[in-house]
């Protein structure tokens, strides 16, 4: 398995001062149409901004004679390993299938991770303890709260590789993106670009705000027309 690159520091900054619509919406400009994950919601809602790149945990339907090797020792257990491997401010990116009968990880692997500085954990199947989770300073994003161990009915079959998580195709190294209002993931190859332009709309969007507060109409304002662009980039050269 080859470590992946390190995650550019100034590119997650950027990123955590824009919002998960606008960078969605980004996306969809430039042609991804599919990059939101519908399901996964926050345990901890005061816990739920972050970014950084994706380490993915790919499962599949419990198996007897793979399970029995593993429990033999003669298969690796990925599951624990899927942990171990994930850095300071990596995104651990889990594709259950939707199954939200059993749960990959409880509160002791979710210490473990948020010790380790993770940046958060996104399963589209179940956790257990939810309620202990939400406790613990990390977002972590699931579709259910199930006391069953994961190989009741899913198996780690691989690690960095890509996925289906949420009915959204995630590569390894992907940025994966959240706030309150939910996930985004970012081709690795566009994030850069995606980032500079999620800062200006933020700001552009923060103008036109403050100007339909102080009683502009919405009319021109929203969206802006020429003359209110042109208004807010005098704005920019001045700072």
């Amino acid at each position: 398995m080859t470590e992946p690159a390190d995650f550019d520091e100034a590119l997650r900054a950027t990123l955590m001062t824009s919002s998960v619509p606008t960078v969605a919406s980004l996306l969809w400009k430039r042609g991804f149409r599919n990059t939101f994950l519908k399901g996964p919601a926050p345990l901890n809602p005061a816990c739920t901004k972050f970014v950084g790149p994706a380490r993915t945990v790919h499962t599949l339907p419990v198996r007897e004679d793979l399970l029995e090797a593993q429990n033999k020792g003669e298969r690796p257990n990925l599951q624990g390993r899927s942990v171990e491997i994930v850095r300071k401010g990596d995104v651990l990116a889990v594709a259950m299938g939707g199954e939200c009968d059993t749960a990959f990880m409880g509160d002791i692997m979710t210490t473990y991770l948020a010790a380790k500085g993770t940046a958060a954990a996104v399963l589209d199947g179940g956790v257990s303890d939810a309620a202990a989770i939400a406790g613990i300073d990390m977002p972590v994003f699931a579709a259910a709260n199930i006391p069953r161990p994961l190989t009741s009915h899913r198996m780690v079959m691989d690690l960095d590789v890509p996925i289906e998580l949420a009915g959204v195709t995630v590569f390894p190294g992907d940025v994966m993106m959240g706030d309150a209002n939910g996930i985004v993931v970012i081709p690795a190859a566009v994030a850069p670009q995606i980032a500079e332009e999620a800062a200006e709309r933020e700001a552009l969007e923060a103008f036109v705000t403050e100007k339909v507060r102080a009683g502009a109409p919405l009319a021109g304002t929203y969206p802006p027309s020429d003359a209110v662009l042109e208004e807010f980039r005098a704005s920019r050269d001045k700072d």
